[in-house]
């Protein structure tokens, strides 16, 4: 609603008694030094953000050489915009040409203005081969090391250079992403949040989270709470079980089976096998990979949604949880971890290909 002194004005103009909204603008390109992060659920547009950016930048490009002194520093131009995707993400779109900012519902072409990065240091031999390009897109940029988020500000004070972040700051947890979201927040200088409706069949709330789930049989099954944070190529539909699927939620519908499990039960058998309490641990890895209806899990869900107790059917549990004990929690070495697989003679593919998703590349697994 309008401020009343507004709403006062517009009646007096023989204007009704009316909402008005703020009007979706076009993209500033005059502020230098901006570190805009974009958020919100997947689906939520946080790319097509991006594409929209680029589009008003071509039609700036146009403009005479008159309008260059409040949209240059030195060189720098924030009209020529670069768009810097991760590495790790680069099949997220497979039908897509090479040079295009992709998104769901569509993509932009931008030729020589893209690139792929591993991290931080890729991030600033980039800016000083594009000295003429003054605002830069780092797509999820979440995924890469906390020095990512000082080389953009010492870059962005010392050029005035501006940068956007399409980007996730909420994992599928609902909870921070990791340390470099929680940087990203400390060290931005705007936030353009972005909703959805929440896609659940029955519902047409405004949706604010990640929520992953499992089709297994043709029925969704949440991922369970110790899933492994990172999946590489995690946003398209999948029918595999092995694989997930990702949608918006609201708070009602965003289901989290087995969170209270983890922290009361799956990480203190961790921290027990450690000390060198192995049984427990062992147990309910072998339950949860031949019999897990019989696991401490399933008997944590009766206090949960019924639709919880579907996360049992999706497949790899032992190796999910283990998964989360190693390379998320940080409690077992490399060798306790080779013996609890041999000993349970659990899936080493999936094993590789998740730890690898998560950072943990081990040899000859």
């Amino acid at each position: 609603m309008v401020p009343s002194d507004d709403s006062s004005f517009l009646k007096s103009l023989g204007f009704p008694n009316l909402k008005v909204h703020h009007s979706s603008n076009h993209f500033d390109f005059r502020i230098p030094r901006r570190r805009i992060l974009v958020i919100g659920p997947m689906g939520s547009g946080k790319t097509e953000f991006s594409a929209r950016v680029w589009r008003d930048s071509r039609i700036l490009l146009k403009k005479s050489s008159s309008v260059d002194k409040v949209m240059k520093t030195g060189i720098s131009d924030r009209r020529k915009v670069f768009f810097v995707r991760t590495a790790l993400d680069a099949a997220r779109f497979p039908d897509a040409p090479s040079d295009a900012l992709a998104y769901r519902s569509g993509y932009e072409r931008l030729g020589e203005n893209l690139a792929s990065i591993h991290n931080s240091f890729e991030l600033e031999t980039l800016i000083e081969e594009h000295p003429e390009a003054g605002t830069w897109i780092i797509d999820e940029a979440s995924f890469y090391e906390e020095r990512m988020v000082y080389v953009i500000k010492q870059a962005s004070e010392e050029r005035d250079l501006s940068f956007i972040f399409p980007t996730l700051v909420l994992n599928f947890r609902s909870d921070i992403f990791n340390a470099t979201a929680r940087l990203l927040l400390d060290n931005a200088t705007d936030v353009f949040p972005l909703t959805a409706y929440c896609e659940h069949a029955d519902c047409v709330e405004d949706s604010f989270y990640t929520y992953r789930w499992y089709e297994v049989n043709g029925r969704e099954c949440p991922a369970p709470f110790f899933d492994p944070l990172i999946i590489i190529g995690g946003d398209r539909s999948s029918g595999s079980p092995s694989e997930p699927n990702y949608c918006t939620r609201c708070d009602a519908h965003h289901y989290l089976p087995g969170k209270e499990y983890t922290y009361l039960t799956l990480t203190p058998l961790g921290e027990a096998y450690v000390q060198g309490h192995t049984d427990g641990l062992l147990r309910e890895l072998r339950f949860l990979s031949t019999n897990p209806g019989g696991s401490r899990l399933a008997l944590s869900l009766d206090s949960e949604p019924e639709v919880c107790r579907a996360t049992l059917l999706v497949p790899f549990l032992a190796e999910r949880a283990l998964v989360f004990l190693f390379a998320e929690r940080n409690l077992l070495s490399e060798s306790q971890l080779r013996d609890i697989y041999g000993a349970l003679q659990l899936d080493t593919k999936f094993l590789g290909r998740r730890l690898a998703d998560n950072g943990k590349n081990l040899v000859s697994l």
